[in-house]
């Protein structure tokens, strides 16, 4: 935010206003947005495999104990994680082709924001649809 000083006679409402109305933030450049990202998505996915194998290994207790757990998958929560999850899928394989092309192709890092638009027009190309089949399995 502007600090500025208000001159004598005007009023201090409209020149906070002001200043407040004229700061737009910080925007992160594409690529910092995207690192981020692409961290948060990871966390989620490993998050996820340390989940399913804990899962896994309940199998082995016999069916009894594995059917037990299943409650927890019909959750309205767990669907929710689910649709979640398959958003960070969506956007950490659709980032990762764009991080493999900076590393493979010289002139892709003069494309990168770009890029990075392009990962987002592939990511919601491919999510809305796969939520929308999500959602309408989930109310059913």
């Amino acid at each position: 935010m502007t600090t500025e000083t208000v001159p004598p006679g005007r009023d201090t409402a409209v020149a906070s206003t002001r200043g407040f109305v004229a700061y737009r933030g910080y925007r992160p450049p594409a690529g910092m947005l995207s690192w981020a990202l692409h961290r948060i998505t990871g966390l989620g996915v490993l998050l996820f495999l340390l989940l399913h194998i804990v899962d896994i290994f309940l199998v082995g207790y016999g069916p009894e104990t594995f059917n037990k757990l299943l409650f927890l998958y019909r959750h309205p929560v767990f669907r929710m994680g689910e649709i979640i999850l398959v958003a960070g899928l969506y956007y950490h394989a659709a980032n990762g082709v764009r991080i493999i092309l900076i590393d493979f192709w010289d002139r892709a890092a003069q494309y990168e924001r770009q890029l990075f638009y392009a990962v987002i027009a592939v990511f919601l190309a491919g999510f809305i649809p796969t939520a929308v089949l999500m959602v309408r399995a989930m109310l059913t």
